[in-house]
Formats: C-alpha cells, sequence, structure tokens
C-alpha cells in the first residue's frame, strides 16, 4: 500500500504514528476546502467517483460522453497509479480530461487534485463544463478516507465483484451520496444480488441513492444522467 495515507502501518500502537497520520487528515483536510471553493468559483459539480479496479468508471465516462452530447458538459481528472491510458480514452470522447499518476499511492489526495485542476483549466481553455469528474485510483478502502474537495460521492461496484462489497468495505459507503451497481448486463452469467447489496449499502448509509445500469446495454444510463442534470440545476 501507499505512505501517504499510513495504511502500512495500520494495526500499529505506535502514537508517533498515530500522530502523523492525523496531521495529514488535517493538512488534506485544509486542502480540500480550498478545492471546494475552487470549483465552486468554477461553477461546476465536482463528483468523486471511487470503486475497485475495473468496475466500469472509464467506461461509465465514456458512455455519458455519448449520450450526453448537447445536453452537459463535462472534464475529467483521472486518478491512477501509472500510465496516461484513461485519460486517453476519454479525450478520444472529446472531453477534456488530465491525468494524475501517483506513482504508488492508493489514492488520490487533496494536493493531488489541486495539481490536477489547474491542469485541467488549461486543458479545458474556453470550454467551459457543468461537472468535473475527479476517477479516482481503483480501490475501495483508502480513497474512502480522503475529502478532495469534492461536492458528491460516488461509489461503484460491478456484478462480477459480488453482492457482499458493501459489508465488506463500509467506510466507501458511509460518506457517499449515490451507489452505482455496474454491468447489470451479466447478472445472468454472476451470482450477484442487487438487493442484498443495495439493501447492505443502506444498512450502513440510510439516505443513499442507488442506480443500477450497463454501459453496454444503455440500461439505467437515463436515471445516471437525470441524477447529474438535477445536480447541476440545484448547484
Amino acid at each position: 500500500m501507499c505512505e501517504t495515507c499510513g495504511c502500512q502501518t495500520q494495526g500499529s500502537s505506535d502514537g508517533k504514528v498515530v500522530e502523523v497520520n492525523r496531521k495529514l487528515l488535517e493538512a488534506n483536510n485544509l486542502t480540500a476546502q480550498e478545492n471546494r471553493k475552487h470549483f465552486d468559483k468554477m461553477g461546476v459539480v465536482a463528483i468523486n467517483l471511487i470503486s475497485s479496479p475495473g468496475a466500469g468508471k472509464t467506461t461509465l465516462l465514456e458512455k455519458t460522453a455519448e449520450l450526453a452530447d448537447g445536453q452537459l458538459d463535462f472534464a475529467v481528472i483521472e486518478g491512477d497509479i501509472e500510465t496516461q491510458r484513461d485519460a486517453e480514452r476519454i479525450r478520444a470522447k472529446g472531453i477534456p480530461a488530465v491525468q494524475i499518476t501517483t506513482g504508488g499511492a492508493c489514492h488520490l489526495d487533496a494536493r493531488l487534485v489541486h495539481k490536477g485542476i489547474h491542469l485541467l483549466e488549461g486543458e479545458m481553455n474556453k470550454h467551459g463544463a457543468d461537472v468535473i469528474f475527479i476517477e479516482n485510483v481503483g480501490n475501495l478502502v483508502c480513497p474512502a478516507a480522503f475529502d478532495l474537495g469534492e461536492h458528491k460521492r460516488v461509489v461503484m461496484v460491478s456484478v462480477p465483484e459480488g453482492s457482499d462489497k458493501p459489508s465488506k468495505y463500509p467506510t466507501a459507503f458511509m460518506r457517499a451520496d449515490l451507489f452505482i451497481i455496474t454491468k447489470i448486463d451479466l447478472l445472468p452469467y454472476f451470482d450477484f444480488s442487487v438487493d442484498e447489496a443495495i439493501s447492505s449499502a443502506k444498512a450502513i448509509n440510510p439516505n443513499l441513492d442507488t442506480i443500477t445500469l450497463s454501459a453496454v446495454s444503455g440500461e439505467g444510463m437515463d436515471e445516471w444522467l437525470s441524477f447529474l442534470q438535477g445536480l447541476v440545476e440545484t448547484r
């Protein structure tokens, strides 16, 4: 795991480690507040996407670009340990995107997102945006602990992962605003209970909204776009 969140020392009773981790989170939260102010000045809704690797975050954004053309303008800050691949996929859809590589860290933090905001402004040039997506590093553990300055947090679980993920990773759902179950076109091929996943998630966070969708078949995408448009209208 990474050194920036202290996850490599979890379980340690060393008071110095606890104090360092507390100070790291405090510094992160201060930068997150500045990020949120910056997003507000830009007039955008910032959405933090959290999921395991392969849950379909980038694919969802690609499909959103296809369906929302002319209805919703957005840009993307991509987070990965290495490579520019996801940002290249998003740019291929005509969407402004910047890649933030963490060099080993298992999540984005507010400092990295602050850097991404300024890079993205240069990428966007004169083009405006209604929404900025922050696609976090694929991980259901560490990203949940870090406020990035987002307005909304979306957690995703795909059908092949299993319906027990909310129970196994409750922290990821505690502060989320929306739970998306992805790849529902694969339901006939996997032992996945939509009811179990949703009930487990709502037991952790009763106020959690839920959407089931497939970026391949398009099922549920209308509900996702309506969710985004609702955020923009009440921005």
